[in-house]
């Protein structure tokens, strides 16, 4: 395939180097960039944004749209409250954030003349995409919040669904969320799944990245460090793992518990590990940058995302520690919400147990706890798994075909 010139339309993307942030955005980005396209990206300006107009062969065009510094909240997972609600400031600057993304959306397709316009997340990335494409194929990739938006919310599901008759192709990060976006309306023949990859070489099983992450929490060689990611939604399942460690607490006395992330639920955790009467068994780590996400990951004996969906029906597309899990090495304990059974195989690269299920999550922590052959041979497993099928490079791989299939559907108009 020849060099497209690539217009991506995101609301969330590393800000700077090392954010927790919409981190699958940016090897998305420089994977496609990397095998000879040009890749223009059109984002929301956010006052933490330090990104220079080009980088690894990215092109970046932040749009002003808030008169106000606190209307900066569109995009960067400041529009949701715990991820379920959206906030006042949110609905205001809802109407100016759009109108400015089209418009540079427009303006930059028609400057580069763009061969494809790509828009993630289907509401409101594909709807940008499709209003500022002038004409070109879009494709968009969905990647959880926003079908749950579109289903919850009617106004959103109008403007899926007005987009979904103007995109060429589409993919999803999950088998479920490829299910959901077609009960809203998608075409199945134009969706297609596609995992997030993982880079291989900053997760990754490192000795000496172990012993100092453990040597900094206090923690013994005989101590079992469970590490968990995420930020503090309901949707990340975080006080169904605090209720299962308190079931394997009294039976694993060297079992601590780690957890990296922030967000509005962090008193209620807090306060959830104090009623067990676990403040010495649980560490809040805070938000950590993407280098320290795999330190902790490598210091790890055992990986857990305990993701649900949540009351109001939003559940991950598939989290991004599952993939940084499995490219450490480190055996992983996750639920079967959303993606995430689409890449664990139970008993194989990590252990599945259903969504809620205390008893079930402390069993399989108690299974790995307490066999550390059964931990090496699922650890070495998944790593072998995300070297031969999660890597980066596969994913480009993947959306060149989609881009090839987009262009070819309009060529056939």
């Amino acid at each position: 395939m020849t060099g497209l010139r690539i217009v991506m339309v995101t609301t969330s993307y590393p800000r700077f180097p090392g954010d927790t942030i919409g981190t699958f955005m940016e090897p998305i980005a420089r994977g496609i960039a990397g095998r000879g396209h040009e890749v223009h990206v059109v984002l929301p300006w956010h006052p933490r944004l330090a990104r220079p107009p080009i980088e690894h062969g990215i092109h970046f065009h932040p749009v002003r749209y808030a008169p106000h510094p606190s209307l900066n909240v569109f995009g960067y997972a400041e529009s949701l409250r715990a991820d379920v609600n959206l906030r006042v400031a949110a609905y205001l600057a809802a109407p100016l954030a759009l109108q400015a993304l089209v418009r540079a959306t427009r303006r930059v397709a028609r400057d580069v003349d763009a061969s494809i316009v790509h828009g993630h997340w289907l509401v409101p990335g594909g709807v940008i995409a499709a209003l500022g494409a002038g004409g070109r194929p879009v494709v968009v990739s969905l990647h959880g919040s926003d079908v749950y938006v579109a289903e919850r919310n009617a106004a959103a599901r109008f403007a899926a669904r007005w987009a979904l008759g103007r995109i060429a192709w589409m993919t999803a990060c999950s088998n479920d969320l490829r299910a959901r976006t077609i009960a809203i309306g998608a075409d199945p023949r134009r969706i297609e799944t596609i995992p997030y990859g993982v880079d291989v070489e900053r997760f990754r099983p490192d000795a000496a990245r172990r012993e100092s992450a453990r040597a900094a929490l206090g923690l013994s060689a005989a101590d079992v460090m469970l590490f968990t990611a995420g930020r503090f939604v309901r949707k990340k399942g975080f006080a169904y793992l605090i209720d299962a460690l308190a079931r394997l607490a009294p039976a694993h006395p060297g079992v601590r518990l780690v957890i990296a992330g922030g967000g509005d639920l962090d008193g209620e955790l807090r306060a959830r590990v104090a009623a067990h009467g676990l403040g010495s068994r649980v560490h809040f780590v805070g938000v950590l940058a993407q280098d320290d996400v795999a330190r902790h990951l490598a210091a790890a004996d055992i990986a857990v995302m305990p993701s649900v969906k949540d009351d109001a029906g939003n559940v991950d597309g598939l989290p991004n520690t599952v993939m940084e899990a499995l490219a450490s090495g480190t055996p992983l304990v996750a639920t079967t919400a959303g993606g995430i059974p689409s890449v664990i195989e139970d008993g194989k690269n990590g252990l599945l147990v259903a969504e809620r299920d205390v008893a079930g999550l402390a069993a399989a922590l108690d299974r790995l706890a307490g066999n550390r052959e059964l931990r090496a041979s699922i650890g070495a497993a998944a790593r072998a798994d995300a070297l031969a099928r999660r890597t980066w490079d596969r994913v480009a791989d993947a959306f060149e075909r989609v881009y090839d299939q987009a262009l070819s559907r309009r060529a056939r108009r």
